[in-house]
């Protein structure tokens, strides 16, 4: 018996939808047509595509068989943890079930229209999101243009005689070389990526970066940021910005209203130029969102000279300086190792919640707890 199928036009199943996009917070739907015009929208799902499907025979007869095929997987994906995917060939995206949590930009990442060409940057997270789906960070901000999401740089990079700036992307720039993890489940998910430093094609120091991302609490979500420095043939020295010490992890948030910034003895309305801390917090009403919530930086107790310089600005910025407005050399094939922890919470956090959750970080076996009401 001839096989018959449906022409293009006719077919009854269409599946559409790219998943998270690069920079922006707009999430695509993905959805079923029937051919009476009843539609079932899905969250977006990366792994397929247009392309795919145009593949598949159209023959009514298996209209309902791949329906269900579609629907179980969906559905499997979506109750199986956590789940990476790309968003594109430059950037890598962390799903929980059918929420975006992180996308990760590995290649390089084009300045926009209005923003100078060599402020194109790499090696960065960028969305980060809020556990109703807020975008937390903010990239190519007009008042700074060189900001970039959860990014770890420095203003004064002192090797073989020469000045650079990887904090404003002068004369040095990040090059991802390989992905170290690449791991997800229900029980976290890990990403692991090993770049160069690079002053043309000489690259001066090999970095290492392996985030941790433990499933959301109730109101609340844990994610460890483990750094590794190793110069590469000769010493580096670092040095933070003079007056402010910012040179190091930083977090630039996205805009919005009602800013608190808390450190461990409470609010504080006052910007912290070279400010001892072990963690401070940022929160506010977001404008794209329409909620309210945070995310606070916790410094690990095993960092070098715990606790670090801060420098924290109330338009969006936590910074750890460090080593600070002192410079420090770095001996070559001599790795450093810092830790940290991204701690998002919903709604306002008070100094005494983030200090209970800036305990749990130091007892790792109490990694991820849930906020007291």
């Amino acid at each position: 018996m001839k096989r018959r199928f449906l022409p293009a036009a006719m077919c009854p199943l269409h599946f559409h939808g790219d998943g998270l996009p690069r920079t922006k917070p707009i999430q695509s739907k993905q959805s079923v047509h029937f051919p009476a015009g009843r539609v079932i929208d899905l969250p977006p799902m990366n792994p397929f595509n247009d392309r795919a499907f145009s593949s598949l025979p159209c023959a009514r007869c298996r209209f309902g068989a791949l329906l269900a095929a579609i629907l179980l997987t969906h559905l499997a994906l979506a109750a199986d943890g956590f789940r990476i995917a790309d968003v594109n060939e430059k950037s890598l995206g962390l799903w929980e079930g059918d929420k975006p949590v992180l996308v990760y930009n590995h290649g390089v990442i084009a300045s926009p229209p209005g923003v100078p060409a060599d402020q194109a940057r790499s090696s960065y997270v960028h969305p980060i999101y809020g556990l109703d789906g807020e975008v937390l960070t903010d990239d190519f901000p007009e008042d700074h243009y060189h900001h970039r999401g959860l990014f770890w740089s420095w203003p004064h990079v002192q090797v073989g005689g020469q000045h650079h700036d990887l904090w404003m992307l002068k004369g040095i720039r990040h090059q991802f070389e390989k992905w170290l993890d690449r791991k997800a489940d229900k029980t976290a998910a890990v990403l692991g990526v090993e770049n160069g430093w690079y002053v043309g094609t000489n690259k001066v120091m090999r970095e290492r970066i392996r985030l941790r991302v433990y499933p959301a609490a109730a109101d609340s979500r844990a994610m460890d940021v483990d750094c590794e420095w190793t110069p590469v043939g000769q010493p580096i020295t670092l040095t933070g910005a003079e007056g402010k010490s910012y040179g190091g992890i930083a977090l630039r948030f996205a805009p919005g209203t009602n800013t608190a910034i808390t450190i461990s003895s409470g609010l504080t309305g006052k910007d912290l130029p070279m400010t001892n801390l072990p963690w401070a917090d940022l929160t506010r009403h977001w404008t794209s969102g329409k909620t309210t919530s945070g995310a606070a930086l916790f410094v690990h107790p095993s960092h070098p000279d715990f606790p670090p310089q801060w420098l924290t600005r109330h338009y969006g910025l936590l910074s750890v300086g460090w080593p600070g407005v002192k410079p420090a050399t770095f001996q070559p094939d001599q790795p450093t190792s810092c830790r940290y922890r991204v701690w998002i919470h919903r709604g306002s956090a008070t100094a005494a919640q983030l200090e209970q959750a800036y305990e749990a970080f130091k007892a790792p076996e109490k990694a991820v707890p849930a906020r007291d009401k």
